[in-house]
């Protein structure tokens, strides 16, 4: 568990992580809405080498970005779970040699790969999250 006490705090917790990233790993961000969600996957962005402004693709659903690796990102909270995923062809991305990071994670259900490293953003107060990454991510970050 990490806590961070502003934005950009959360921001340099995304930085690190993006630099850890491999071809092909698949990160599972959940969170209420506004709990910083897209501010984390500005700084893994970066970690990545994403030199573009990245905004989260609630309407488009998902964003590609050149970076390191390519980065993918995305957003799933329009969406109905079950068939309206399914038929997207979102697990497309995660074989395509980059990093997929997607928000909404629980909405994929099965189709979401075991060997996705989840992290859970939770809201504390104005500028405070606790995040808590999975064990695999948190031990690369050693």
């Amino acid at each position: 568990m990490v806590t961070t006490r502003s934005a950009a705090e959360t921001i340099d917790l995304g930085r690190k992580i993006g630099a850890v990233l491999k071809p092909n790993d698949v990160i599972a961000l959940t969170g209420q809405l506004g709990a910083g969600k897209t501010t984390l996957i500005q700084g893994i962005a970066e970690g990545i080498g994403v030199k573009d402004y990245v905004t989260s693709p609630t309407f488009i659903i998902i964003n590609e970005y050149a970076g390191r690796l390519p980065f993918y990102h995305i957003d799933l909270y329009r969406l109905d779970e079950g068939l309206e995923i399914a038929d997207l062809g979102i697990e497309e991305y995660f074989n395509r040699g980059g990093v997929c990071v997607i928000e909404w994670a629980e909405k994929l259900g099965e189709l979401l790969p075991q060997a996705a490293a989840k992290i859970e953003i939770e809201w504390i107060s104005e500028n405070e999250r606790e995040i808590c990454l999975s064990s695999a991510l948190a031990a690369r970050l050693k």
